[in-house]
């Protein structure tokens, strides 16, 4: 993806023009122009000089992002508002001194010069203000007859016919009065047309200081950038610009100071305040080895880094092209308002002439079918239309970023509101992923040799389970295993120097190697019941021994769990575990479901599952999550999680707590709410102005629409946008207070294929699971969950199956079925 500056845009009509200009070009996939931001994201193979050059035959400018083309201005945020604010006091001084003559002097006899005294040389001083006002604001015309003349109109030229139009009628009735006529004396509209200008730059100028609120996050994060490094070169320290520092660099760290670059410890000990990244206030402990990131602070002690990552490659940096990103993209809601704002501005030229023409037929003089027309046309606002939802969703993304939860896009920002199922992966995400081992059985040798023979073969696994085996071992002596070999959501192997094969992993995987007793697997589900995770081991085809494993719950879980229940959202837990440790573990935190002993691809079928009953939010860490991750609607990645995890997902949360992940649910809540409440009232806006300022309920009420009324209601329309965005700011996403309950309909197809069997006989969590094999290996059945507690099971249907069929299934397993409802 490619980002371009785009310039001369003024609405929603010029985003639609360049968007639909570019989008032409061969070789162009997708193109996704922001009013807000003015830039423009290209995905495909066509070139930068043809996007270029089809944007500046549209009728605007264009630059790659980070460049400038000859002979364009590209004015910064902060100088196109001083310029507006120039622009504005001078429109408006001007403005009054011209109101004054129009009207407090010849129209209720204010003091006045004798010279001015008289109609024609009053009216020429009238058009001599008004075209000065003109020429200040003279961007309007140039933009909008330019736009008019690539067959391209926009708000700009509506503003520029209706001032001009004004300006032109009372010209007329001006070089009338000079010829003798006096009838025509109080038709001037002179102030109309500078007022109208006046009363439009007041709103840009509103709009202009609320658009650059709502980068404030942006603005933010890019301040904590450090300016400059300390380098150790040739034992020397050497102060240089950031820019020049390269990966490899030693750097010197004193307290106090922002860390440069992304790097690792290799002397010294601190605590870095990382607030400014993952948004936790305690002071994180760093020794050598540590990873330490750009712009975190170095607070207590001395360090000596090594750059491992510089520039745009930090994590800082990672995140402000996250936030910008996001902020540059649309969001599938703001697709209504796109094509609405494609045909709106010729739309409003057609509507403005045909009531100038109705009201000539009805007999209204020209004076007032001409004020009726111009009305129509500065009433009008598709900026409101264009800036609905952008400004949203980058006052959304900003208020994440601020508070560590980073959107990749707007669509994630959307679609997370909407979900209606909340999947959590166990291990990392609802438990601390940090287990320890809590019981040692070996069969046939000593506690020493299994642990040691266990922690030689996990060693070099990167699951938690794995390092936990290892952590525990580490002062014993370990023989080296060759061979090593990984079985993602199983287990692992490798070979002992003796030549025998280790086996490690669930009881699945080690089924396939060795026998298990009844006596280990008794051992094995007591363990479970207590909530620990047994891990087989064997060498060759013999059981050596378990060693169980438990990974404590995260003190948050229980509560976000609850609070997404709370907000009418369905959760469930997924893990490769077995069913007993999952059933502690659900029971623990209060999730509605559970599914265990899954692989990683069974994670995606699970996924798939329910996306057919409603909007999924997968929630995960690690490498077995990226397959579901994908999958889902929208993807959750917790920081803690690995690269390839936090690649899979839309949404990446720095600090390593379920509840931001709630927090991001309740924050896209309120963003859709809040582009709801700006689509309302920018259609609203022109549904009801339009028709107001066309004269239509002038017959029946009386109610009309002055053009310098119908100015400064547009002039406003876009400010209120904005400003409504900007209220996003203080909203509390940590706070369970405003959250409200959506009871989702699920299709009625889904309801029906869901039966209930009642089941006598199960007695233990092997009855369970052999109820759940059964019925699951049935033709049309997708799942099975039995519960002998419950002495019932609950099949899920992809098609219509026969009770008498679900009946024989669980009855050749010798259980009896009581019902089937």
């Amino acid at each position: 993806m490619r980002r371009f500056n785009v310039t001369g845009m003024s609405c929603a009509a010029c985003s639609a023009r360049v968007e639909k200009a570019v989008s032409a070009l061969k070789g162009v996939d997708k193109c996704t122009v922001n009013l807000l931001t003015n830039t423009m994201d290209v995905d495909g193979s066509a070139s930068d000089e043809e996007i270029i050059d089809s944007v500046v035959a549209a009728g605007y400018g264009a630059s790659k992002d980070g460049e400038k083309r000859s002979g364009e201005s590209c004015p910064s945020p902060s100088g196109e508002e001083r310029t507006l604010r120039l622009r504005l006091i001078s429109s408006v001084i001007i403005t009054i001194i011209l109101m004054y003559f129009s009207m407090g002097a010849a129209m209720f006899g204010l003091p006045c010069p004798a010279a001015l005294k008289g109609h024609l040389p009053n009216g020429i001083l009238q058009m001599l203000l008004s075209g000065l006002v003109m020429v200040i604001n003279q961007k309007f015309f140039i933009s909008g007859f330019k736009g008019l003349r690539n067959l391209s109109p926009n708000m700009d030229a509506l503003v520029a016919i209706g001032s001009m139009s004004a300006f032109l009628y009372s010209f007329v009735l001006l070089i009338l009065l000079s010829n003798g006529s006096d009838r025509m004396v109080h038709g001037f509209y002179f102030e109309g047309a500078a007022m109208i200008l006046a009363l439009i730059t007041v709103g840009k100028y509103l709009e202009a200081q609320s658009k650059g609120k709502t980068t404030d996050a942006l603005k933010g994060l890019k301040k904590l950038k450090p300016k400059k490094a300390r380098v150790i070169a040739d034992g020397e320290e050497k102060e240089v610009e950031i820019e020049r520092v390269e990966v490899g660099d030693i750097l010197s760290i004193r307290p106090g100071e922002s860390i440069p670059a992304d790097c690792v410890v290799i002397e010294g000990e601190s605590a870095v305040d990382e607030s400014a990244l993952t948004g936790e206030s305690i002071p994180v402990d760093k020794e050598i080895g540590s990873k330490v990131y750009a712009a975190t602070i170095n607070q207590s002690g001395y360090l000596r880094c090594k750059a491992l990552k510089v520039g745009k490659d930090t994590a800082l940096e990672g995140i402000i092209e996250m936030v910008a990103n996001a902020s540059g993209t649309k969001a599938p809601i703001a697709k209504a308002a796109d094509r609405v704002a494609g045909v709106f501005v010729p739309a409003v030229m057609l509507i403005a002439l045909i009531t100038t023409a109705i009201w000539l037929f009805l007999g209204a003089s020209f004076g007032d079918a001409l004020e009726k027309g111009i009305a129509v046309l500065v009433v009008s606002c598709p900026c409101s239309l264009g800036l609905a939802t952008p400004v949203a969703i980058m006052v959304g993304t900003g208020k994440g970023a601020k508070s560590s939860i980073l959107f990749k896009d707007a669509e994630s920002l959307e679609v997370a509101g909407k979900a209606s199922y909340v999947v959590l992966d166990k291990t990392g995400t609802i438990t601390e992923g940090r287990p320890s081992v809590k019981s040692i059985i070996p069969f046939g040798c000593k506690e020493d040799e299994l642990l040691a023979l266990s922690a030689a073969l996990e060693e070099n696994s990167e699951h938690p389970l794995s390092r936990a085996i290892a952590e525990r071992a580490k002062s014993l002596e370990k023989e080296k295993i060759s061979s090593f070999k990984a079985h993602p959501g199983g287990g692992v192997e490798g070979r002992r120097e003796s030549g025998e094969v280790l086996y490690g992993g669930n009881r699945r995987f080690i089924e396939k190697h060795a026998r298990i007793d009844e006596d280990a697997l008794t051992i094995a589900e007591e363990l479970s019941l207590r909530g620990e995770t047994p891990l087989y081991f064997a060498e060759d085809d013999r059981l050596i021994g378990i060693i169980s494993v438990s990974d404590p719950i995260k003190r948050d879980s229980k509560e976000a769990i609850s609070e997404l229940k709370a907000m009418g959202i369905k959760t469930i837990i997924l893990t490769g575990d077995n069913w007993n440790t999952a059933r502690s573990v659900q029971r623990e935190v209060g999730s509605d479901d559970v599914a265990a002993e899954l692989l990683p691809g069974n994670k995606e079928e699970v996924i798939s599952k329910l996306q057919r009953k409603g909007r999924v939010v997968m929630v995960g860490d690690g490498i077995n999550d990226a397959p579901a991750l994908t999958r889902a609607d929208c993807a959750i990645a917790v920081g803690a999680g690995t690269d390839i995890a936090i690649d899979a997902a839309s949404i990446v949360l720095m600090r390593d707590s379920l509840l931001d992940a709630v927090a991001a649910i309740r924050l896209s809540r309120a963003t859709l709410r809040n582009i709801h409440q700006n689509l309302f009232w920018a259609f609203g806006y022109n549904i009801i102005g339009i028709p107001l300022a066309a004269g239509v309920f002038t017959p029946l009420l009386g109610w009309s629409l002055s053009p310098m009324f119908a100015a400064a209601a547009m002039s406003i329309s876009s400010f209120i946008v904005v400003s409504n965005a900007l209220r996003l700011n203080s909203f509390d996403i940590h706070s369970p207070k405003r959250d409200k309950k959506i009871n989702f309909k699920f299709k009625e197809k889904d309801k029906e294929m869901e039966k209930t069997i009642t089941i006598e006989g199960m007695m233990c969590p092997h009855c369970e699971k052999a109820v759940k094999n059964a019925l699951e290996a049935v033709e049309g059945v997708v799942s099975a969950t039995a519960s002998h507690e419950k002495g019932s099971a609950v099949v899920t249907l992809e098609k219509s199956v026969e009770d008498s069929v679900l009946r024989k299934a669980v009855e050749d397993k010798d259980y009896k079925v009581v019902s089937i409802s």
